[in-house]
């Protein structure tokens, strides 16, 4: 694992990455007091069946809605807040420490021009190399109705 730190800012490319342990590996970062930039959000990976996945995000985001006065709870479209929305499923986020550890980490579609120069760090641990039914974020986003320009 190799890592750059770009002003204290650890930056983790997510492409190619299994959701799950991408968060978890963030997650456990982030209580230790590091700040956390993830890039390329939108290609991150889910393992399991297409059409169960698409069904299983759809009901998430659609669950506040089928009430008639929409009191929560609320899901995120976008491929960037879905991630950072499964990060704060990892910590704490109802206490200070959780709250503060979820302001130390960032989420992006795609790479910023802030960080075209900056060294990617990739987890090896998060990557499953022989997939055969998985996911890209990115495609879930779409389906839920996200408007993004990154595919």
């Amino acid at each position: 694992m190799t890592e750059q730190v770009v002003g204290q800012v650890a930056v983790i490319n997510a492409e190619g990455l299994v959701l799950g342990r991408l968060c978890s590996h963030v997650a456990k970062r982030l209580r230790k007091g590091e700040e956390i930039v993830i890039v390329n959000a939108e290609k991150a990976i889910i393992s399991g069946n297409r059409d169960q996945l698409f069904e299983f995000y759809r009901h998430r985001r659609n669950r506040a809605s089928s009430q008639t006065k929409a009191k929560g709870p609320f899901y995120p479209r976008t491929a960037d807040m879905i991630l950072k929305r499964s990060v704060r499923g990892m910590v704490e986020y109802k206490r200070p420490a959780g709250r503060a550890a979820l302001k130390r980490l960032k989420v992006y579609l795609g790479l910023p021009k802030e960080f075209k120069d900056a060294k990617l760090e990739t987890l090896e641990t998060a990557k499953k190399p022989h997939l055969a039914k998985y996911v890209k974020l990115g495609e879930i986003s779409k389906e839920l109705g996200a408007r993004h320009g990154v595919a």
